[in-house]
């Protein structure tokens, strides 16, 4: 092919991806993903093979699985062949090059990423065509994952966050005849140790691409290492892989400690991802009784519980989980930011003030705003009008030095005047943005205030929910319509889509 030719091809895949029609993809994706759950719910696991294989082999699927990789946050980080998927034509192309025969992954890219304790965290970065391909199965594995999931499992789960999680933890504890015990679980290594021969034999989906992506190896400095155990973090289909080995101890619990047999056991399951609660109305039973299934659970799947992380904890002392402080105070259930949560988002703004003295206001609040507007939004749910005060007392101090700094010979009053305006009554951190309202007033650019966040209760998903099953639609339309709008959709004068959801 010359140049021309060349040029002409890639001028029409690049054509051909732009007039895909996403809405009509995602219906076709929709509506094989609905089959696959119905199959599941009625034990038809050949079906459900069937119906995964037609739905990896898809046009549809795999356009959908190019597309997530290539708008994602990681579309510019490459694995090992250094290749990114960045023009329409590359894009259009890929989707061909999803094809089961004859593809072998290639190595992961280890990096390493700090963690909150100061220790690093091992990731794995996978090709884009590798990506894409687990991405295309995922598709077809994350309808069975939520129709057999556990109810209490809120982590890496669409429509499911750390709110819900932090909610089921106050339903289970907030009451007065509520389980004073709380035994705090924490796998260790979960990514790292999960049993390959255990996820080969119980995860429903391709095993033979299961296998390749297990044993894929990683390079690091150049040098190629095997993986005998774990899936790798960085995968996109790792943490449904990491929920369906931790999927099933809900049901043994209650399978060993009936509610309605012994209600006075009061034993429940709250799980994100590797970290979980379990509430016990006795100290005895938790030490002697819940914890070694727990442990035998784990084993079987090759991983166990860490000694460091692991307690178990009177609720009147409270406990930190998610970020956040579950505690009864006097017999008042309270939740509230973790000081140490706290803390670190502290220290981080500290960190952003302190590398920012060359940056002039604007790029500054442009820095800070995102990471504040994350921590309020993300605590906005709990008891956590202290800590917002608290917040926004530190972040005065800070900034007070970081603009003395700048200024170190001028007086207080002319420092307070060159970046805190009066804005709707009070001193604001701002700057002008050069812009005007059509009434002729300033458009200011504003530091997130965090004491003017208000608080703002979350609705816990309800626990059987499932994001892929048809009679669920509007239950999802209506909270996506509430979290946008803050009304229902009924309210709103809409009527809800799709069948009513099942009670």
């Amino acid at each position: 092919m010359n140049a021309e030719q060349s040029t002409c091809a890639s001028s029409g895949q690049a054509k051909a991806w732009e007039q895909l029609d996403w809405p009509q993809h995602e219906r076709n994706v929709r509506r094989l993903q609905a089959r696959i759950v119905k199959a599941t719910q009625a034990g038809r696991w050949n079906k459900v093979k069937a119906l995964q294989r037609l739905l990896t082999c898809s046009f549809s699927g795999k356009a959908l699985a190019v597309k997530r990789v290539t708008d994602n946050q990681g579309k510019w980080t490459s694995g090992v062949d250094r290749v990114l998927w960045s023009t329409p034509a590359s894009k259009h192309k890929a989707i061909g090059a999803l094809q089961r025969h004859g593809y072998q992954p290639q190595p992961l890219r280890r990096v390493h990423i700090p963690k909150a304790n100061g220790k690093l965290r091992p990731l794995g970065i996978p090709t884009m065509k590798d990506r894409a391909m687990q991405a295309l199965h995922l598709l077809a594995l994350a309808p069975v994952a939520e129709t057999t999931g556990d109810s209490n499992s809120y982590g890496f789960r669409p429509g499911r966050s750390t709110a819900d999680a932090i909610g089921q933890s106050y339903t289970a504890l907030n009451r007065d005849h509520s389980a004073p015990w709380v035994l705090e679980g924490d796998i260790r290594g979960c990514f790292d140790n999960i049993s390959h021969e255990w996820m080969l034999r119980h995860i429903p989906t391709d095993k033979g691409m299961l296998r390749k992506w297990l044993k894929a190896g990683f390079m690091e400095n150049r040098v190629l290492f095997p993986t005998e155990a774990g899936t790798p973090q960085g995968g996109i289909i790792s943490p449904t892989l990491a929920n369906l080995t931790l999927d099933g101890l809900e049901p043994l619990l209650r399978k060993k400690f009936p509610g309605k047999r012994q209600p006075n056991l009061k034993v429940n399951l709250i799980r994100y991802a590797d970290d979980f609660i379990i509430t016990g109305a006795d100290k005895a039973v938790l030490e002697n009784e819940v914890k070694p299934l727990v442990e035998q659970f784990l084993r079987d799947r090759g991983l166990q519980l860490s000694p460091e992380k692991t307690c178990i904890t009177p609720i009147e002392k409270g406990f930190d989980f998610l970020g956040q402080n579950v505690r009864k105070y006097d017999g008042k259930l309270l939740i509230k930011p973790a000081k140490k949560n706290t803390h670190n988002f502290l220290e981080k703004v500290r960190r952003v003030i302190r590398r920012g003295y060359g940056l002039s206001q604007t790029d500054l609040i442009r820095r800070l705003n995102p990471v504040i507007r994350g921590w309020a939004n993300y605590h906005r749910h709990v008891v956590a009008k202290k800590a917002f005060k608290r917040v926004e007392w530190v972040l005065w101090h800070c900034l007070w030095r970081w603009a003395k700094h700048r200024h170190h010979s001028k007086g207080s009053q002319w420092v307070c005047q060159r970046y805190w305006h009066p804005i709707d009554g009070r001193r604001v951190f701002a700057t002008d943005t050069g812009k005007r309202m059509p009434d002729g007033r300033t458009i200011w650019l504003r530091l997130v205030n965090p004491a003017e966040i208000s608080i703002q209760r979350h609705v816990k998903i309800r626990a059987e929910a499932n994001p892929f099953d048809p009679r669920w639609r509007a239950y999802f339309e209506d909270r996506a319509f509430f979290k946008k709008f803050g009304i229902h959709r009924q309210e709103a004068g809409l009527k809800p889509s799709g069948e009513p959801a099942p009670r």
